[in-house]
């Protein structure tokens, strides 16, 4: 059954937050303009499966004032927002989430959304796209295609590609400059501190920040943390990365060394068991853990439940676990993507560049869904160059342009 408004001023609430979103992501308003004219999507069905909260709920709109039947629920039993999902249902949109469901009611959630034949999958981490190959396999008929939010779900897509399993062409969203090189370095790093600040209350100047991964999301965290006073460590598997993070004025150990030093741990790889049962064991008396890779694998918490001496729900959101004698590790948001389960996510105008990627990218694949051929499709260039020009306009920026003999230079083999 799709939500249901049990409080009018519940959805108020909702309304009032994916107001202040849109005010804030002009490079959305203007597709929205562009959609409700052309109306791009008429008689197709969207399934989206996004952290449901303001940002993502005002993306659904967009996509439905282009003429789409929407199907929304949310990639995270933590991060969605009750007050949203009651807005968007009042707007006349199908939402099948709510907060803190079960692992069973969150796969019931899936589910649902995809039996509306629906078209176009709009996913974040994979989630969509796995259930359909794996157990709606009748609803693969009505796919056009997809486009995928994360660096996690493209690594499964890769997998699934590489192994013949893929069925439909996927757009890989996170991929496209515009997405990774602001959303995953500035919105990451900006929302997982947020989330640690509001959900903690302590100081992060003076204390050691220990970053695992060093990918453009643990750039932006491991930039923001330097920014707050903290000492920084990065662990790191790539040889490569690790010397980024060196010549980035970090310190660079295995997670093993650093366990025993931070004060913060924030997961940010994309694998599992990066933080183990062993590494715990080592840390400080409170130290702080938590992830923001799309998973709850990141920190080993099975392991962490089963061998706590006791644990404590010491504040909203913050769990302590008592690893040895008398000595606390204290868990933010369950292990689960921090700046989403203990905040509000990304900042608006972040997302508006993502979203706006999603929405060009859905676009796409409707326009040329007769001539789609690969399985993995790249963002082509020209959809980031067009959103990229439009952020600088709302930034009141403009640019140089190549003259014509520049052009000749640049296309000629003569010096």
């Amino acid at each position: 059954m799709s939500y249901e408004i049990r409080d009018i001023r519940l959805a108020a609430s909702g309304a009032h937050k994916i107001d202040w979103v849109k005010k804030n992501c002009p490079l959305l308003r203007g597709l929205e303009e562009d959609f409700r004219r052309d109306q791009p999507f008429a008689g197709i069905r969207i399934a989206l499966s996004v952290h449901l909260e303001a940002k993502t709920a005002y993306l659904c709109k967009v996509l439905a004032a282009g003429g789409a039947q929407m199907y929304v629920t949310g990639s995270n039993p933590l991060s969605t927002q009750d007050d949203v999902a009651a807005a968007l249902v009042s707007d006349g949109l199908n939402v099948y989430a709510w907060y803190r469901s079960t692992e069973e009611e969150y796969s019931r959630h899936l589910h649902e959304v995809l039996s509306h034949h629906c078209n176009i999958i709009i996913d974040d981490g994979g989630d969509l796209v796995d259930m359909l190959h794996s157990s709606m396999r009748e609803e693969l008929s009505y796919v056009i295609g997809g486009c995928e939010e994360t660096t996690t779900g493209i690594t499964r897509l890769r997998a699934m590609a590489a192994a013949h399993q893929l069925v439909f062409p996927m757009v890989m969203v996170n991929d496209a400059d515009c997405k990774h090189l602001f959303d995953n370095r500035y919105g990451t790093g900006q929302s997982v501190w947020d989330g640690i600040n509001r959900t903690t209350n302590l100081i992060v100047a003076g204390k050691y920040a220990v970053v695992a991964g060093y990918g453009w999301c643990g750039k932006g965290v491991a930039m923001r943390a330097k920014a707050l006073g903290a000492k920084v460590i990065v662990t790191e598997i790539d040889p490569i990365k690790a010397i980024e993070a060196h010549m980035d004025g970090f310190e660079v150990m295995p997670m093993e060394q650093a366990a025993s030093i931070g004060d913060f741990f924030i997961t940010v790889t994309g694998c599992a068991h990066v933080i183990v049962l062993d590494h715990m064991k080592k840390m400080k008396n409170g130290a702080i853990l938590c992830n923001a890779g799309h998973f709850d694998v990141e920190i080993d918490m099975a392991d962490l439940r089963a061998a706590a001496l006791s644990s404590i729900d010491q504040r909203k959101n913050i769990i302590g676990y008592e690893v040895t004698p008398h000595r606390f590790v204290y868990v933010l948001g369950e292990g689960r993507l921090v700046n989403l389960a203990c905040g509000d996510g990304h900042p608006a105008e972040i997302m508006d560049m993502s979203f706006a990627v999603q929405a060009m990218s859905a676009l796409y694949l409707v326009r040329h869904r007769d001539h789609l051929t690969e399985k993995l499709i790249s963002v082509p260039r020209e959809v980031d160059l067009e959103i990229a020009r439009r952020k600088l306009a709302t930034l009141n920026l403009s640019i140089d342009s190549l003259t014509k003999e520049q052009k000749n230079y640049l296309h000629s083999s003569a010096v």
